[in-house]
C-alpha cells in the first residue's frame, strides 16, 4: 500500500481553490492543513472541506513534521521565503508561477532542493494541457518540419494586478510553453518593450522578443488593456503552420501551408542557380485534429506528488523555471 503524502496549502485566493479542490480529490495525498490570512477564505475552505485544518499561522506548517510537502499559491513576493523555508524544514515543494522574482532566486531553491533530495515544482501548468502536448508532438516528429518562428498572444480586458505587472503576470505561460516545445533551449538574446497606462510603474502591455538558436524567433504580446480574450499561439514551421487557441472548441488547427523553393535548371545544367530562383506557395488542407481534454492543473498535481513518491525528474522543475525567469528578468 502506498503512504500517502500529506500536504499543507498556504493561500487559498485567485487560484489556489483550484489547485485545493485537485489535491482533495487526489487519492495519493491528503492535504492536512491550509494557511490563509483572511477571514473569509478560512471560512470559505471549512465549509468545503471540514475535515481539514485551517489556521493563519504559516509557522505550524514549518514546524509539523507530520507534513511532507507545501503547495504555495501566495503573491510572487513571497515565493521565494516560504519555498525556502519549506525546503530547509525538509518539505517538497510546488509553487505557483513564477517559482521566484529572479534567476538567483531561483538558482537557490534548485541548490536548496538537489542538497536535500527535494521535489521544487513551478506551476506551469499549460505544459499539462493536452493541446500543448500535442503540439510538442507534431514538432518533434518532423511533421512541421524545420521551426522558423512561434508567437503568442495573451491578451485580455483586466484583471488588473497591483503587485506584478503583465509581463510577470501573463507571459511566464507563454515562455514555458515556447521553451518546452523547442527543447528548453538557451536563448541568444531578449528584449522587451511594456508601458505603464493604468498604474505608474505597472506595465500593463508588454511586447517580448526571443532569439535563438537555429534562426528561430519567438514574440510574445501579453496585454490586460486589450478589447479581446485573446489565448493563441501560431507555429510558423518549413512544411506545416500549426495554431493553437486555447479558447476555441478545435484547439489545435494544422495548416498545409508554406513556401518551397523550385529545382530550376540553370544554363550550365546546375539546379538551385541563386540567379534562377523560383518558389512554390503552397496551400493545402487544414487539418483539425480531436485532442482528449483533461484538465491540467489535474495532471500538473498528480505528477507532483509522482515525482515525491517515485524519485522522477520533475518537468517543470528548478531548472526550467531559472530559465523561465531569466528571460522574464533580463535582457541578453
Amino acid at each position: 500500500m502506498i503512504q500517502l503524502i500529506n500536504i499543507a496549502q498556504i493561500g487559498v485566493g485567485y487560484w489556489g481553490p483550484n489547485i485545493l479542490r485537485n489535491l482533495i480529490s487526489n487519492d495519493d495525498c491528503t492535504v492536512k492543513t491550509v494557511v490563509e490570512l483572511s477571514a473569509e477564505r478560512q471560512e470559505f475552505v471549512t465549509s468545503l472541506y471540514p475535515t481539514v485544518d485551517v489556521t493563519d499561522d504559516v509557522e505550524s506548517v514549518f514546524k509539523d513534521s507530520q507534513i511532507d510537502a507545501v503547495v504555495i499559491a501566495t503573491p510572487v513576493a513571497t515565493h521565494f521565503d516560504l519555498t525556502t523555508r519549506a525546503l530547509e524544514s525538509g518539505k517538497h515543494v510546488f509553487v505557483e508561477k513564477p517559482m521566484a522574482k529572479t534567476p538567483e532566486e531561483v538558482e537557490e531553491i534548485g541548490i536548496l532542493a538537489k542538497k536535500n533530495n527535494l521535489v521544487a515544482m513551478v506551476g506551469h501548468t499549460f505544459l499539462y494541457n493536452a493541446a500543448v502536448r500535442y503540439l510538442k508532438k507534431l514538432i518533434d516528429s518532423g511533421e512541421l518540419g524545420e521551426i522558423r518562428y512561434i508567437y503568442s498572444q495573451r491578451l485580455n480586458l483586466g484583471r488588473i494586478r497591483p503587485d506584478v505587472d503583465a509581463l510577470w503576470n501573463f507571459a511566464p505561460h507563454d515562455v514555458s510553453i515556447i521553451q518546452y516545445l523547442l527543447g528548453d533551449p538557451t536563448p541568444l538574446s531578449t528584449k522587451k518593450q511594456g508601458m505603464d497606462y493604468v498604474q505608474k510603474g505597472i506595465d500593463d502591455v508588454v511586447f517580448l522578443n526571443i532569439i535563438y538558436p537555429n534562426k528561430v524567433m519567438a514574440h510574445i504580446h501579453v496585454s490586460w488593456l486589450d478589447p479581446h480574450k485573446v489565448r493563441k499561439i501560431t507555429v510558423v514551421g518549413s512544411k506545416k503552420m500549426v495554431i493553437y487557441d486555447d479558447i476555441a472548441d478545435n484547439k489545435i488547427a494544422i495548416y498545409d501551408k508554406g513556401i518551397d523553393r523550385m529545382a530550376i535548371l540553370g544554363e550550365n545544367m546546375d539546379f538551385d542557380s541563386s540567379s534562377i530562383v523560383q518558389f512554390n506557395h503552397r496551400s493545402g488542407d487544414v487539418h483539425l485534429p480531436k485532442v482528449q481534454f483533461e484538465e491540467p492543473l489535474k495532471i500538473e498535481m498528480e505528477h507532483f506528488i509522482d515525482c515525491i513518491l517515485t524519485g522522477n525528474e520533475c518537468l517543470t522543475g528548478a531548472e526550467h523555471a531559472h530559465k523561465v525567469v531569466t528571460i522574464l528578468a533580463k535582457e541578453l
